[in-house]
C-alpha cells in the first residue's frame, strides 16, 4: 500500500494513498464532527459539520469526501473552521422542532451533542418561517417525524443502499425539501419491510420506534392477566450499551434480573423457542430434500426478510420453510402447552417480547399467527423500549446480580443463541439435520464455513452422502443479488439462510443507537456476535435436539417434529403481496 506524507494541525501524518482526510485525521486521533456520513452507506459531504481548512485551497473543504495527497496540510480547529460549524448548526436549528426534553433521543441525539460542543444555545439561533409536517405514523413499527428532520439522509442511504429497497427519499426541492415516500404516501403503505435500519441510522428524534411499553405496563398491573416475557438471543449482547457498558458484553444474568424486578411473572429466553424452530426446521429440510420437495428451502426467522420476499419475490415464497420465527414459536407454546401446565387460561396469558427487530412488531399483527385460536404474541417492545423501561423503574442495571431464565422454558441449548448472528440459524440447523441424517451423535458441531460478517457465504457439507450446498446471506441488498443467482439458474442451493439486517438480529433495528463515529470506527456487529458464539462454547448443551425441555415437550405433547399438532401451533403461511409498481 503507498502512503502520503502529509500534516494535520501542524502533526506529521501518513495516511494511506487514497484516504479522505476524515480517515486521516483518526490516525492523528482527531475525530472531525459528522453529520451525514456513514462509512460505505452514506458519503455526500452535504452536512458541512465536517468542513476543514487545507493550506492552498481556495475555500474550505468537506472531510469526509475530500482525498489527502503528498504533502497536504490540513487545519481542522482553526477560528473560520470553528465558527461555519456553529453557524451549520445554527441554521440547522432554524427548521428544527426543539423539544428536547420530550424527544426519545434526549440525551442520545448526535445534533444535541454538537449543539452542547460548540456552545449553541436558543439566543443565537435564526428565527424565521419554519416547516410543519403531521408525523406518518401508518406503519406498524414506527414514526417518522420530519419536525426534526435534518435531510443528513442518512436513513434513505440506509434504505436504497444497504437494503436495496428505496421506499423513501427526497420529496419537493429548496427550503422544503423533506424525507418521505414517493407522492407522499404513508410509509404503511408502501413495501417497506419494517427492519428498522433507517431508524439506527438517523442521529436525531425524526425515526423511531412506535413505543409500546405503556401496553406492557398495564398488562403488569392488571391482577386478571398473567404476564411472561421472552428475550431474543442478541438483547443479552447489546442492552449493556443502554446502560455504557462496552460494545460487545454479554449482559444476559442482569437482564434476567432487570426483568424479573420490572414485575414479569416468568421471565423466558426465545433461545428456547429458537431450539423449537430448528427441530420443525431440519425436519422439514429433511424431508423436502429426500422426498421432492421446493428446493432451495430459505429461512423463515426474519419478519423483515419474510414481507422483502412476499413484496419482491413473490414467486419464492413457496421456497420459504414453513416455521413460524422463534419467537411465534415461543407464544403458541406458552398460549398452550404451558398454559395447560400451569393451569392458566390461554385468554389470561398476555405474552411480552424483548426483541432487536422492529419487523417483530410487524409479525405479530401477520395473518396465520394465532397457533391456539389467540395471538402467539401480544406485545413487542425493542431492547431499546427495555432500556428504557428500566432506567424509567430506577432500577441500578449495573448493581444487579447476575440471575438464570426460568425453566422450562428458559432452558436453550448454544444452537439456540447463535441465531442472533448471521449463519446462526444455518449453522443450528446443520448440527441437528447431520445427527438425524447419519443416525449418530458428531463430535463436530461447528460449521465455521457459515459464520462471520460477510453478507454472502456459501458452503458444502456431505452429510450421509448427501451433498448439501448452503448458502447464507444477510441485509436485503444481498439477499437480493442470492435470489437473482438462484432464479438465474446461476446457483445450485439446496438450503438458504437470509437475515433481513445486515450482520444478522445483532444488528437489528432495534437495538441500541451508536453515534456516527462508532458506527464508522467500530464493527459493532461482529463484537456483538462474539458474545453469542462465546454463549455458545460454554453451553453444555450445543444441538437443540438435545435440549432436555425440548425433548420433553416433543414427548409429551407435540410428538414428533412435522406432527399434526406442531404444524396447528408452529407453522405459518404466506402472502404474496403487491408492489405498488409506481415506487
Amino acid at each position: 500500500m503507498e502512503y502520503v506524507n502529509m500534516k494535520i494541525n501542524g502533526m506529521d501524518i501518513s495516511a494511506p494513498e487514497g484516504s479522505t482526510i476524515l480517515e486521516a485525521a483518526r490516525l492523528a486521533n482527531i475525530e472531525i464532527p459528522t453529520i451525514c456520513f456513514l462509512k460505505d452507506i452514506n458519503e455526500i459531504g452535504a452536512c458541512r459539520m465536517c468542513i476543514v481548512e487545507v493550506t492552498g485551497a481556495k475555500s474550505m473543504v468537506t472531510a469526509c469526501v475530500y482525498p489527502v495527497n503528498e504533502g497536504m496540510e490540513v487545519w481542522t480547529n482553526t477560528p473560520k473552521v470553528l465558527a461555519s460549524r456553529k453557524k451549520t448548526l445554527e441554521l440547522l436549528l432554524s427548521d428544527h422542532d426543539r423539544k428536547c426534553l420530550s424527544c426519545v433521543r434526549s440525551g442520545k441525539c448526535e445534533l444535541q451533542h454538537l449543539c452542547h460542543a460548540y456552545k449553541v444555545d436558543d439566543v443565537s439561533i435564526y428565527e424565521g418561517e419554519k416547516n410543519t409536517f403531521k408525523p406518518d405514523t401508518s406503519a406498524d413499527h414506527m414514526v417518522r417525524d420530519n419536525n426534526k428532520c435534518i435531510l443528513c439522509r442518512r436513513c434513505v442511504a440506509s434504505c436504497a443502499n444497504t437494503q436495496g429497497i428505496g421506499v423513501i427519499g427526497a420529496n419537493q426541492r429548496g427550503f422544503h425539501t423533506s424525507i418521505g415516500s414517493a407522492f407522499d404516501m404513508g410509509l404503511g403503505e408502501t413495501s417497506c419491510v419494517c427492519c428498522g435500519q433507517c431508524i439506527k441510522a438517523c442521529p436525531t428524534g425524526a425515526i423511531y420506534e412506535k413505543d409500546s411499553t405503556a401496553e406492557v405496563l398495564a398488562a403488569l398491573a392488571n391482577p386478571e392477566k398473567t404476564v411472561f416475557v421472552q428475550t431474543a438471543p442478541s438483547v443479552r449482547a447489546a442492552l449493556g450499551e443502554m446502560f455504557e457498558y462496552p460494545i460487545g458484553t454479554n449482559v444476559e444474568g442482569k437482564l434476567a434480573a432487570a426483568l424479573r424486578r420490572l414485575g414479569f411473572d416468568k421471565v423466558f429466553d426465545t433461545d428456547f423457542g429458537a431450539d423449537l424452530t430448528i427441530m420443525e426446521e431440519a425436519h422439514e429440510f429433511l424431508d423436502r430434500l429426500q422426498n421432492g420437495g421446493k428446493l432451495p428451502m430459505i429461512t423463515s426467522c426474519s419478519p423483515g426478510w419474510v414481507k422483502y420476499c412476499e413484496h419482491y419475490f413473490p414467486e419464492m415464497t413457496d421456497n420459504l420453510s414453513t416455521c413460524k420465527s422463534p419467537q411465534q414459536m415461543f407464544g403458541a407454546i406458552v398460549k398452550s402447552y404451558y398454559a395447560e401446565q400451569i393451569g392458566v387460561d390461554k385468554e389470561n396469558i398476555v405474552v411480552v417480547s424483548a426483541m432487536p427487530c422492529t419487523a417483530k412488531k410487524f409479525e405479530i399483527n401477520r395473518d396465520f399467527e394465532a397457533g391456539n385460536g389467540v395471538p402467539d404474541v401480544d406485545i413487542v417492545i425493542t431492547t431499546r423500549e427495555l432500556g428504557r423501561m428500566i432506567e424509567q423503574a430506577g432500577i441500578i442495571f449495573c448493581s444487579l446480580p447476575d440471575e438464570p431464565f426460568d425453566a422450562p422454558l428458559g432452558i436453550s441449548s448454544g444452537a439456540g443463541v447463535i441465531f442472533g448472528a448471521t449463519g446462526g440459524v444455518m449453522e443450528a440447523a446443520l448440527r441437528t439435520a447431520a445427527d438425524t441424517l447419519t443416525g449418530k451423535e458428531l463430535p463436530n458441531v461447528e460449521y465455521r464455513e457459515v459464520r462471520g460478517t460477510s453478507r454472502l457465504k456459501e458452503a458444502s457439507y456431505n452429510l450421509a452422502g448427501n451433498e448439501i450446498k448452503v448458502a447464507v446471506a444477510s441485509g436485503l441488498k444481498h439477499a437480493r443479488m442470492l435470489l437473482k443467482m438462484v432464479e438465474a439458474g446461476e446457483a445450485d442451493y439446496q438450503f438458504i439462510e437470509i437475515m433481513g439486517c445486515p450482520g444478522g438480529c445483532v444488528n437489528g433495528g432495534g437495538q441500541p443507537q451508536q453515534p456516527g463515529y462508532v458506527r464508522n470506527t467500530v464493527n459493532i456487529r461482529e463484537k456483538r456476535a462474539e458474545v453469542l458464539y462465546q454463549l455458545d462454547e460454554q453451553n453444555e448443551i450445543r444441538k437443540a435436539h438435545e435440549n432436555p425441555a425440548i425433548i420433553d415437550l416433543y414427548d409429551n405433547y407435540l410428538g414428533e417434529p412435522g406432527s399434526e399438532r406442531a404444524h396447528e401451533l408452529l407453522h405459518t403461511k404466506y402472502i404474496k403481496r403487491v408492489v405498488n409498481k409506481e415506487l
